[in-house]
């Protein structure tokens, strides 16, 4: 379980396919602790790290979770999102967020709002119903709220902070991001499903 609140960013250094896919990744703050085992959301994928040294870990994908996310499109190099998982006891300064990807989307476009930045992104149709102004969504692992909707696409607002300590510095339209539904969201239309 995370919160969506990036606490660094990591460089992809080694990407293996060998079977399931292996993929190294060096953070860039020393203060990131991780240890054999741990889950860290890694562009809110939830991923297992299997190996570890003092300036790396390295985490394996399935092909399911390839096909499922933005991590087929990885490449060496490339920065993404790094959070470790929630401990009991710690503060939940943005919302429970499982790390499983709902969907893969297109990031639209990008306007400054003072210094602020509103994103738009396409929603995927499966998940419109759970999609609304002022509610919560996961996007690369980070938690932000829900600006504005339409029939097929929302936004939200990235504050200075938040942009610079994420990827969204370096998002171009086009790009693909995961996204992740709010879980409250997720189980109250389930609820309303049953009952029609």
């Amino acid at each position: 379980m995370f919160t969506g609140l990036v606490q660094d960013q990591g460089i992809i250094t080694r990407i293996a396919h060998d079977g399931d896919t292996a993929i190294t990744i060096a953070p860039k703050a020393k203060r990131f602790v991780y240890g054999l085992g741990d889950s860290i959301s890694c562009n809110g994928i939830c991923l297992t790290v299997s190996e570890h040294t003092a300036n790396d870990f390295t985490v394996v994908l399935s092909a399911e979770t390839m096909r499922v996310t933005t991590a087929e499109s990885w490449r060496k190099g490339d920065v993404i999102n790094l959070e470790p998982s929630l401990a009991l006891g710690d503060k939940l300064g943005g919302h429970l967020v499982s790390g499983h990807v709902d969907a893969v989307t297109d990031a639209i476009h990008s306007e400054a709002w003072g210094d602020s930045r509103e994103w738009t992104f396409h929603i995927p149709a499966p998940l419109a119903k759970f999609i609304a102004p002022k509610g919560s969504i996961t996007i690369d692992g980070v938690s932000l709220t829900v600006n504005r909707v339409t029939d097929d696409m929302f936004s939200v607002m990235i504050i200075p902070h938040t942009w610079s300590v994420t990827r969204f510095a370096n998002l171009q339209p086009g790009d693909k991001v995961n996204l992740e539904i709010d879980m409250l969201a997720r189980y109250v239309a389930r609820q309303l499903e049953m009952r029609a």
